[in-house]
């Protein structure tokens, strides 16, 4: 895969069809705390409401052409030197590097555009290797198991968390 094709951009409502596309998919919303999105209709209220309005939500392009996304959550007031980040890609780009790529984008980005942000962390559930394996060739550094830490999809898991520094380096 070429990474030139690769781009991070905030959602257009106009991406509603690609983001359907992956949305819709119960094997990627598998791990993520939103339900797999059925409409189009879901989609576009999704993206209006949930996505465009979030403070650092991207969109995962090829040729610029929603494939997934990447989230940052920045914390709030004496917490704000710290940031949720999440992300998922539609299966048929699963094993490709593009999750990686990806993720080496956003994060080689948001500590310039976040100035407060000193640490990224990432939660993934331990069935969910292939995130861990994005993580840890983006450089994430795997600090923990948090014990019946995470609700998704209707049970508590327990769940590893990564962290990402400002001082460290992108593999």
């Amino acid at each position: 895969m070429d990474p030139s094709r690769i781009s991070l951009r905030p959602y257009n409502l106009s991406d509603v069809d690609d983001f359907l596309l992956w949305a819709s998919d119960d094997r990627v919303t598998r791990y993520l705390r939103w339900d797999t999105i059925t409409s189009r209709e879901e989609a576009l209220a999704y993206l209006e409401m949930v996505a465009i309005p979030h403070p650092w939500r991207r969109s995962i392009c090829l040729d610029d052409r929603s494939i997934g996304y990447i989230s940052i959550k920045p914390e709030s007031g004496d917490d704000r030197c710290r940031a949720h980040i999440g992300y998922a890609v539609a299966a048929e780009y699963w094993g490709h590097g593009m999750a990686t790529l990806a993720l080496k984008m956003a994060v080689s980005k948001v500590f310039d555009e976040i100035p407060d942000l000193v640490r990224l962390h990432a939660l993934v559930e331990l069935e969910n290797k292939a995130s861990q394996r994005v993580l840890e060739k983006v450089g994430f550094v795997k600090e923990g198991l948090l014990r019946k830490y995470g609700f998704c999809k209707g049970e508590i898991r327990d769940m590893f968390v990564y962290s990402f520094l400002s001082t460290d380096k992108l593999l």
